[in-house]
């Protein structure tokens, strides 16, 4: 099915199961234990062996001597793999380091041996054994450094833009700003780790991996081991978190796949929480400077936002500055990207990529500029709405309730009691402050194939290789077949991350459950044209409710239909260039309200408020539990998240969850979502766009801005520390 047309009316807008807040229908299994990760496959894999990876000890350089004889002759050790014996490898194309470094090493704790032994203890402790003598050279570490060695960026969408003159017009602007900002490198912290189990056959692999992109991670493996695709299956049915770290194949899947194959039976491998953040991918630093021309009563007149960002060679910039170019209106406007060379561990997608860091710096820069102007945060931000995309003016938004989320939030957060001088509220020894924020993220329409049948016994069966990694996906696809093919969801049986299924959009992007649902609607109307016709209906004007089938004054339960047999049917969506003809974005607030102690700088989050118009929501309940996971994660970015550089020799020294604070339960207050009505006919058949992401966009700002009004400190660089505003908070009284 292609989609380039806008959606007309269809069996979606019934809204009998879409659109209804079901519990998810895979939460009994995780919640007792039952569902199985990469890592507990005893259903499908017996006598495992186990490996343990050897990560590089420098940054920079090459391995001189590595000696493997002591771990190789430990107890219970079955292979000992480093890229001497490992074969030709390849660069997969989602990597931009070796997942198996040697001689060269391009990070600290890249891969650079797999031990393999009958325990997991004596894998650990024979990797221990393992001896190696580097050749260090000199690394790339600070950004700041880095910074005149910045070069644009190559690849779409990187290049800089300009609209208008906007040097000129912020020199000629009544009203400036000018300021820099800076958000730290992160990390993604999911708490299932990166965990493989791999199994040969022949020339054929099997590999349970936590991976949330399957054909992406398919081809990826094939690549690097040299062998031909459909040789490949990767299964992932559950995958505890990802955030985007699960986009790319990691070194636990292919290690996992060579040491199955050195050991010559299956191998589960796991990577230590210390070793994954170092090995892994992560949010980049980013230095961002933006600049903001207004006249007095409000409106921006030029608007220049620039990033800087760092990531190994052959790596990409993190996009920052993207939506400065679609938030807010301004004739004269500019956005550039610089990325350096660092020998830091691979810089990559974290969610939200590009709006999560580039709306923390300029949420703040747009209070900075109300304040100057004298005008509420709010009403500044409503005041430069635009209904049509900055640079294209001929090019509409196809939904755009950026206004309502702001007015709807204000209203029910009670905006109107906040004291617009800073540092004004106190409740005992407590200074109290809101802020706010916009939210805003793309929506972005991927190509996603399901496969789904209707058995004898009347159940439905959903087959594509989409992933659920926590975000409700089995859910909405369940929804999805019950509503198109008029049957209870207790009906419907949803099966996900398998290879040998048909090609989904997988999770990520916030693509993952419009495109994925939207292939599904498209699979179940070929299954609806094959039932009517099998028994002599209309398909077109044939209605599907209860789980029978009615046209032309006739009815028959869907049973009737597969008397013969199952009747299967597949199908993909693939879009066409409405997303050419309007913009396609999600638009949301964030209201937040703090309290910093007076006397030791400690920062307490009271209250949180989301408003989201993100198009049809698909499960209100799952939605929310999106938002609010997303608003945690923006709190953890604002005041506590930051992976600290060793400049030195070029390594995250908290690498682990001690030293890596995120937000816990203590940390988070009662949090509100409220989603707007919207259904958007531009973007899929399902009217239905992405909240996961959006929901964290904005966040870190809205925190920021609210901390700025209980103390009147301005703090730029993030995370919000106490240290970087202790000495300046008010003087105690």
């Amino acid at each position: 099915m292609r989609f380039d047309t806008p959606a007309g009316p269809n069996p979606i807008d019934r809204m009998t199961v879409v659109g209804k807040p079901i519990d998810r229908i895979d939460g009994a299994l995780k919640t007792t234990g039952l569902a199985a990760y990469a890592y507990e496959r005893h259903d499908a894999v017996t006598n495992p062996a186990y490996g343990q990876i050897v990560g590089a000890a420098i940054a920079k350089g090459r391995i001189a001597r590595i000696e493997t004889g002591d771990a190789e002759t430990a107890p219970g050790v079955l292979a000992v793999v480093t890229a001497a014996n490992a074969g030709k490898l390849t660069k997969g194309n989602f990597n931009t380091a070796k997942l198996l470094g040697g001689p060269d090493i391009d990070h600290y704790h890249q891969a650079i041996a797999l031990v393999v032994a009958e325990t997991f203890e004596q894998a650990r402790a024979a990797a221990a054994l393992v001896r190696v003598e580097y050749a260090r050279a000199e690394g790339r570490y600070d950004l700041e450094k880095a910074m005149p060695s910045a070069t644009e960026p190559s690849g779409d969408g990187n290049a800089d833009t300009r609209t208008g003159d906007f040097e000129g017009a912020f020199a000629a602007a009544p009203v400036q700003l000018d300021a820099r900002y800076t958000t730290p490198d992160q990390s993604h912290a999911m708490m299932e780790p990166f965990a493989s189990t791999a199994a040969w056959n022949g020339d054929s692999l099997t590999l349970w991996t936590a991976n949330q992109m399957i054909d992406w991670g398919r081809g990826d493996v094939a690549r690097t081991l040299g062998i031909p695709k459909d040789k490949v299956r990767l299964i992932a049915p559950y995958i505890g978190g990802g955030f985007g770290g699960k986009l790319f194949v990691r070194s636990d899947a292919i290690l996992a796949a060579l040491g199955a194959r050195a050991a010559k039976r299956p191998v589960k491998v796991a990577m230590t929480r210390p070793f994954s953040i170092n090995n892994s991918t992560h949010r980049p630093k980013t230095i961002q400077r933006i600049r903001i021309g207004a006249t007095p009563n409000g409106q921006i007149t030029a608007i220049g936002h620039e990033s800087w960002s760092g990531d190994l060679p052959g790596g990409g910039p993190e996009v920052a500055t993207q939506q400065t170019r679609l938030l807010y209106a301004g004739a004269n406007r500019l956005t550039a990207m610089r990325l350096a060379v660092l020998d830091l561990p691979e810089a990559n997608a974290m969610r939200a990529p590009g709006e999560a860091p580039g709306l923390m710096a300029l949420e703040i820069a747009v209070d900075e500029m109300a304040e100057k102007l004298g005008i509420d945060p709010v009403q500044f931000r409503i005041l430069n709405d635009t209904q049509v995309d900055p640079e294209a003016p001929e090019r509409p938004f196809s939904q755009r309730q950026f206004v309502e989320c702001l007015r709807t939030g204000a209203d029910r957060f009670g905006w109107n009691k906040r004291n617009a001088k800073p540092a004004q509220r106190r409740d005992g020894q407590w200074l109290i402050g809101m802020g706010v924020a916009s939210a805003f993220r793309n929506n972005i329409n991927m190509t996603s194939a399901a496969r789904v049948r209707l058995g004898r016994d009347g159940i439905v069966t959903v087959e594509t290789d989409m992933t659920d990694i926590g975000t409700g996906s089995y859910t909405i696809l369940a929804q999805t077949a019950a509503e198109m093919m008029g049957v209870p969801i207790e009906r419907v049986r949803v099966v996900l991350g398998d290879s040998s299924f048909p090609v989904s959009a997988g999770s990520g992007g916030q693509w993952g459950a419009n495109s994925s649902t939207a292939g599904l609607y498209a699979a179940c109307v070929k299954l609806r044209e094959a039932v009517a016709t099998k028994l002599g209906l209309d398909p077109q004007t044939a209605e599907f409710a209860d789980g029978r089938i009615s046209a032309g004054g006739r009815t028959a339960p869907l049973t009737d239909a597969t008397r013969d047999g199952d009747l299967i049917a597949e199908d993909k969506i693939e879009f066409g260039d409405l997303g050419k003809q309007y913009q396609q974005s999600t638009f949301g607030a964030h209201f937040v309200e703090a309290a910093v102690n007076a006397y030791t700088g400690e920062t307490r989050i009271r209250r949180m408020l989301a408003v989201c118009a993100a198009g049809r929501i698909l499960n209100p309940k799952s939605a929310r539990s999106q938002v609010i996971g997303a608003m945690t994660m923006g709190v953890g970015g604002a005041l506590m998240e930051e992976l600290a550089v060793d400049t030195r020799f070029g390594l995250f020294v908290n690498h682990d969850l001690a030293s890596y604070e995120v937000p816990v339960h203590a940390d988070i207050p009662h949090q509100d979502v409220i989603f707007l009505d919207e259904a958007d006919d531009k973007v899929s058949p399902m009217k239905a766009k992405g909240v996961g992401e959006l929901g964290l966009c904005g966040v870190g700002a809205a925190v920021a801005n609210a901390v700025y009004n209980a103390t009147g400190v301005r703090v730029r660089d993030y995370p919000i520390t106490l240290d970087k505003y202790l000495d300046k908070l008010p003087a105690l009284t």
